[in-house]
């Protein structure tokens, strides 16, 4: 009789480290033996410090192929399918920024936890045993721009070798995030909360982020209903029958937590809209890809609440470039789970200058809620097939159908 292995998900692990983290906090500080925490805190360290050297080649293994790939496709249709992929997320970006500007003061309180390195920090967080320096070969910045020049460059000049070197790098990044980053992330996690269990902050933080969650999971709601208003109106369609006919794959991408695993369902449910099977075919597995309106509005919102909590001015000339190039590296998000926050590292950490510990944070809050953000992602993608459809005038004769699912 074979012994079938049972697989437990990302998910379900990183509440069991978050679980497990409470737990062994309290009985350290109950028992007052710090070396449990501080021994969880040095492989925080040591994994910390391997992120920080993994980031710049994170986003050189993502990002050069994704724009590199833009190169390929339908010319006109391809730029007007990104640009209004590139503004919708923006404009996502933007509305999480007002909103959690405007609700987020009224439960949060501001500067109660200590994430970053500034003097007081000992005060709340025990320190590792021991570290392993393992600096970059770039600063962050530097491997943006590289990725930039070479996503460009091979995308003007057709260079084929040099993209299938970089399709092959990418490779190996993939599988240093899937078999190395992402399985100890929960080890990670773990070491985090207990050490906010032992500081006394953790609480605070878990009830907070259950507000946080629920005022994303509505602007998600709600930005939806703006994408399907604007592509509904200039395609002189009812945006509520638009978005009733997505339904199907807002759910399966609850499921699968995949925008690309969703494209076939995408793909279907954007036809019972009216849209031509050209556009629908090939704006639906482009925007899958480039389109992340509610992965922007989730990272937008958790890294306002962490910088809230640690004290920091938040303010809309900060926030807004931090947008906009949130909307860029999206573009180069694998499909592996959290895949849109791990492209989002390098920005997290240079422009708005989060350590290990805040952007360990940014990957458990985002990874809680990746069904959701990936939902509204795809959702989204039918509003730009919609939309693109009507400009571009590719219509299809056939109006907009009853879903059946």
């Amino acid at each position: 009789m074979e012994n079938k292995k049972i697989k437990i998900g990302l998910l379900p692990r990183l509440i069991i480290a978050i679980i497990l983290g409470v737990i062994i906090g309290n009985i350290a500080k109950s028992a007052n033996l710090p070396i449990i925490i501080q021994l969880g805190a040095t492989f925080n360290s040591i994994f910390g410090n391997f992120l920080g050297f993994a980031i710049p080649l994170i986003i050189i293994g993502f990002v050069v192929p994704g724009i590199a790939d833009l190169g390929e496709g339908a010319g006109k249709t391809l730029a007007l399918t990104a640009l209004a992929a590139y503004v919708s997320t923006i404009i996502a970006g933007s509305f999480a920024f007002a909103v959690d500007k405007t609700i987020f003061p009224s439960f949060l309180k501001v500067g109660s936890i200590v994430l970053d390195n500034a003097a007081n920090a000992e005060e709340t967080m025990l320190s590792g045993l021991f570290t392993i320096e393992m600096p970059a070969i770039m600063g962050v910045m530097s491997a943006l721009l590289i990725s930039f020049i070479m996503g460009l460059g091979i995308s003007v000049t057709k260079n084929q070798p040099l993209k299938d070197v970089f399709h092959g790098f990418q490779d190996i990044i993939v599988k240093l995030v899937t078999n190395i980053i992402i399985p100890l992330l929960p080890f990670h996690v773990y070491g985090i909360f207990a050490n906010m269990t032992y500081a006394g902050t953790v609480m605070e933080i878990m009830s907070v982020f259950i507000k946080v969650f629920a005022i994303i999971i509505v602007m998600h709601i709600l930005i939806i209903v703006f994408q399907y208003f604007v592509a509904g109106t200039l395609a002189k369609k009812n945006p509520f029958k638009l978005i009733k006919n997505m339904l199907p794959a807002y759910f399966t991408a609850i499921g699968t937590q995949s925008s690309a695993a969703t494209i076939p369902v995408t793909i279907e449910s954007t036809k019972k809209n009216g849209v031509s099977d050209m556009i629908a075919e090939f704006v639906c597995p482009l925007c899958a890809t480039i389109h992340l309106s509610g992965s922007t509005i989730t990272l937008t919102s958790c890294a306002i609440a962490i910088m809230m909590l640690n004290g920091w001015e938040i303010s809309f000339i900060k926030m807004f470039p931090f947008i906009l190039m949130l909307g860029v590296t999206m573009v180069a998000a694998p499909g592996v789970p959290g895949g849109a926050v791990m492209a989002a590292l390098g920005i997290l950490e240079s422009m708005l200058g989060f350590n290990e510990a805040m952007l360990a944070l940014m990957i458990a809050l985002y990874i809680a809620q990746d069904s959701f953000g990936t939902a509204c992602n795809v959702t989204g993608d039918g509003a730009i097939a919609v939309f693109m459809d009507a400009i571009t005038g590719k219509k299809n004769k056939a109006p907009v159908t009853e879903s059946t699912k």
